[in-house]
């Protein structure tokens, strides 16, 4: 019963998203909408175009190599075989399951390694992106290997250490623990985790720190650096974010971002950003997420130690750090309802942080240039299907945002006029 269950939702799942991208692929429009005219021409749109179906078909490629894996090795009994061979090394439970949930997160990386090579010096490459050499791209890979093992293995520790202790009664603390770290990496990304990928500079004196300093005192929204990302070594995509908070907050420009735009289509983007804040998106996205580990963790305490999905699974003996494999395959797929609801509420969000932006800065006209200038540079689609959106964007299109914010100037000039 829960292997039909389990088979038929990640089908499920897979037929949906791959759907959503098919008709995603329909929708394409062959000509360009008109608020766009101004910076696309028909060969750049064109170009987007083209750059979309080959990102859809790489998708679905590796959407498909990854179900196929795991139904095999499923079927194949590989979570029995692999329990069986570590269990033979006579290990105490937490270095097993630390050992075993270690070769199934590097067999993933293994797996999907030729495909973020291929998406990086193709794909990227043949659409005048990427500018990542071979050394970036191998020092990246070990910089996120080793960070992503070292946090994996904390919390896999955290997380069995609790579970062999307790039992099922540890769930609720090992979500407080988990809780903790979590907003203690948010705190420290900024300063640790970020300069391990990017060099980040000030930026220098001159129009663009003038006016941002003075934004941000106006807001009273407290920054502690204003900074540049190399991010140009990488891509010459563009993008800008702020992290940290309390005390710690850095907004951060990418290079390519500060060489596209003008002071007032950066300033627009900026406020933009303060608008999450200023809007208090940001604690509540926190909130969420951790709402979310709540759900995950209470699930677990009801399902990891099930004989019936060891069973399903074809494992005869039982222990946490397999649960712990089994039931994140299990909730997978119905995550996605709750990914839904999620990024209904962020692409609100983003609507709400644009209209604060446009308000702040008393004209929504740069931040109206800067989205269409984003999306030209880095050929976004202008038309998603509206599931592709549901499921994967948190981001409304930004078709969708540029009119939303001249909807909201002219209802503010129909206000002012009644007036």
């Amino acid at each position: 019963m829960i292997a039909r269950f389990v088979l038929s939702t990640l089908l499920g799942y897979y037929l949906l998203d791959s759907i959503a991208k098919l008709l995603n692929l329909r929708s394409l429009q062959t000509q360009v909408p008109g608020e766009f005219l101004d910076v696309y021409d028909a060969n750049r749109y064109r170009k987007s175009q083209e750059y979309t179906r080959s990102n859809t078909w790489f998708e679905l490629l590796v959407s498909t190599v990854e179900l196929v894996a795991l139904l095999v090795f499923w079927f194949l009994g590989g979570f029995e075989e692999l329990d069986r061979i570590i269990r033979g090394l006579n290990l105490p439970p937490v270095p097993s399951g630390l050992l075993y949930l270690g070769i199934l997160c590097a067999g993933r990386e293994a797996l999907m390694l030729p495909f973020a090579v291929s998406h990086t010096f193709v794909i990227e490459q043949r659409y005048g992106f990427n500018r990542t050499t071979v050394a970036t791209f191998v020092a990246d890979r070990l910089k996120e290997w080793s960070l992503s093992g070292l946090l994996l293995a904390g919390f896999a520790f955290i997380f069995l250490s609790l579970f062999e202790a307790f039992g099922p009664s540890a769930w609720l603390i090992g979500w407080i623990c988990t809780a903790a770290l979590s907003v203690l990496l948010v705190y420290l990304a900024p300063t640790i985790i970020l300069p391990l990928f990017f060099k980040l500079s000030p930026v220098p004196d001159g129009p663009l720190r003038v006016q941002v300093t003075e934004f941000a005192l106006r807001q009273r929204f407290p920054i502690r650096e204003l900074l540049v990302i190399d991010g140009s070594r990488r891509s010459s995509k563009a993008n800008a974010f702020f992290t940290g908070f309390g005390s710690n907050k850095r907004i951060a420009l990418y290079d390519t971002l500060i060489s596209s735009h003008t002071v007032p289509e950066l300033l627009a983007v900026l406020a933009h950003e303060i608008g999450h804040y200023k809007k208090h998106h940001i604690i509540r996205h926190l909130l969420v997420g951790q709402l979310n580990m709540f759900l995950l963790f209470l699930g677990a305490s009801f399902c990891i130690s099930s004989p019936k999905l060891f069973a399903t699974f074809g494992l005869s003996n039982r222990s946490y750090y397999v649960g712990i494999v089994l039931y994140l395959i299990l909730i997978r797929p119905l995550s996605v309802l709750f990914g839904v609801v999620v990024n209904y509420w962020s692409r609100r969000d983003e609507f709400e942080a644009d209209r604060f932006a446009a308000e702040a800065l008393g004209d929504p006209n740069p931040l109206i240039q800067a989205l269409k200038r984003l999306s030209r540079d880095s050929l976004s689609n202008l038309t998603p299907h509206p599931l592709l959106v549901s499921l994967h964007f948190t981001h409304p299109p930004v078709l969708a945002r540029v009119r939303a914010l001249k909807a909201g100037r002219r209802s503010q000039e129909s206000e002012v006029t009644s007036q």
